[in-house]
């Protein structure tokens, strides 16, 4: 059989998981799996791995966050800091909190998630809880880096985390669901800072220090908790049985995700996700969605406040945008995994931001643009869940996908750094520029979308047309090439290609 015929026949389909029948190539071949319950067993492993997936998220997104809603309490006013000095206390959280993310995902790998992510943590549990009791501008610029550092590693190893479990078409549901917290923390947040508010005065310290106080012990308590909640990679899981663990990584492995039974950490892969054009592209992707989500949550309560409400009054406002981006984000997270085509998703999602920032842009009027805020969070925060699980299921090789990963969300992370500066005080009330380079993030975002979805069609014809077989000892196939590698067996060029072999097709 030749090379085109074995993958043709074993990969027709990109998103469809068929079990082959040899057993050279399948892991762990002396166990059987025929007694394992797939459905039951997907059903325990969503209630294990997702739920306090989604704890952690919020309250991420909440500390993160919570900056804007202690800002309308006087915060600023009580440090004694100008509204420029404001801003660089949030740009320089996004310095430690993108560089330290790539970094961050291979220890994610190295070491067990429980034990990295639990700890990354603790330690920005500690740092929000020192907001609280901070005392001049310094102070607060040192904690903000503190905690960009120690958030930075949650969002992208949650993602490359997810991704090592779930197939492909299963992944996007999986990310809107834990996502969705991001959406819940941005109402619940405005809830939670307005009630917490009236501790005001308590103990000598203003309503605004106690949002930072509680809510940092809260992640403290849970940093501890997550050591012995969160659950580890399929292949060393305790809540499953041996039998499971061979169950999920066949599965995975017959998804084109064939390191998922284990892969020893090489340089090369790092080298390999730089070369790769669809890292790039996944870079200005993620900037396209990652640039408006920080200047949306962080000044959402601000730009509402500015449209003529109090604070108090803002921040309850806020709350049904929330609730609305909510429903949003599950709802496309589950249509992604559907129609299997998430770039029109993509588009789709790009094109409704488009439209929502040009209303901000040009309106006058109070009640107009608060419903273009209302389209601006259903386009900015359903992207992301769907955005993550078409970039993470085009790579394989799960040291060269969390590199990916982490420099793709770097990258649109580090763009928070120009976004948390967009919404200046003397651009009140109706915020012209700020809106304008947001649009342009959205449209950069909608552009390389475009392009992804063209370059993977593209690659996907010409290995159907067998340009990019390589050539494997003792099988006769007239398209092989030398340029494109020679293995000595189909599964060496698997492992050692990952998603350049011939047979891997992507995902559109």
């Amino acid at each position: 059989m030749s090379l085109e015929t074995a993958s043709q026949k074993e990969y027709k389909d990109p998103e469809t998981v068929i079990i082959q029948d040899a057993t050279e190539n399948v892991y762990r071949p002396d166990v059987d799996t025929s007694s394992v319950d797939g459905r039951k067993l997907m059903r325990r492993i969503d209630w294990h791995v997702v739920p306090w997936l989604a704890v952690l998220y919020l309250l991420n997104f909440l500390d993160r966050g919570n900056i804007g809603n202690a800002k309308l309490y006087h915060m600023t006013d009580d440090l004694h800091i100008t509204d420029k000095q404001y801003l660089v206390a949030l740009t320089v959280f996004f310095f430690p909190y993108s560089l330290f993310e790539p970094p961050s995902n291979l220890a994610l790998k190295k070491l067990r998630p429980s034990l990295w992510l639990s700890f990354i943590m603790l330690v920005w549990g500690i740092a929000m809880t020192l907001h609280g009791v901070v005392t001049n501008y310094a102070g607060l610029v040192g904690l903000r880096v503190l905690l960009g550092l120690a958030e930075a590693g949650l969002y992208p190893g949650i993602v490359f985390y997810l991704s090592c479990w779930y197939r492909r078409n299963e992944l996007g549901s999986r990310v809107g669901v834990f996502f969705s917290s991001a959406t819940i923390a941005g109402a619940f947040s405005g809830l939670l800072a307005a009630a917490i508010h009236n501790m005001d005065g308590v103990a000598g310290k203003p309503g605004w220090a106690w949002i930072f106080i509680l809510e940092g012990l809260v992640t403290v308590i849970c940093a501890i908790a997550s050591f012995f909640i969160l659950s580890d990679f399929p292949d060393t899981a305790k809540f499953l049985n041996e039998t499971e663990r061979v169950w999920v990584i066949r599965r995975l492995q017959a998804d084109m995700k064939f390191s998922a039974g284990g892969e020893k950490f090489k340089m090369k892969y790092v080298w390999q996700s730089l070369a790769d054009v669809k890292t790039w592209l996944a870079m200005g992707i993620y900037m396209g969605f990652d640039g408006p989500l920080f200047a949306f949550s962080l000044f959402t309560p601000t730009i509402i406040n500015q449209l003529g409400f109090q604070a108090t009054a803002a921040n309850l406002l806020s709350v049904p945008v929330y609730a609305w981006a909510c429903i949003m984000t599950v709802v496309i997270g589950f249509l992604g995994d559907r129609v299997k085509t998430r770039a029109w998703v993509n588009l789709g999602l790009f094109g409704s931001g488009l439209v929502g920032y040009i209303i901000l842009l040009c309106s006058t009027n109070p009640s107009l643009s608060y419903f273009a805020v209302y389209l601006a969070a259903s386009s900015i925060y359903p992207t992301i869940p769907n955005s993550v699980a078409w970039v993470s299921s085009n790579v394989e090789g799960s040291y060269k996908r969390s590199a990916v990963l982490g420099m793709a969300i770097g990258w649109g992370n580090l763009n928070g750094a120009v976004t948390s500066n967009v919404y200046r005080a003397v651009d009140k009330p109706w915020y012209r520029l700020g809106h304008g380079i947001v649009l342009a993030y959205i449209a950069i975002g909608w552009i390389c979308s475009l392009a992804l979805y063209f370059h993977l069609k593209r690659e996907n014809a010409a290995r159907e047309r067998g340009e990019r077989d390589e050539i494997i000892d003792g099988v006769d196939n007239k398209h092989a090439r030398e340029e494109n590698g020679r293995f000595e067996s189909i599964e060496a060029a698997r492992s050692e290609k990952g998603d350049k072999w011939s047979g891997f097709r992507y995902s559109l």
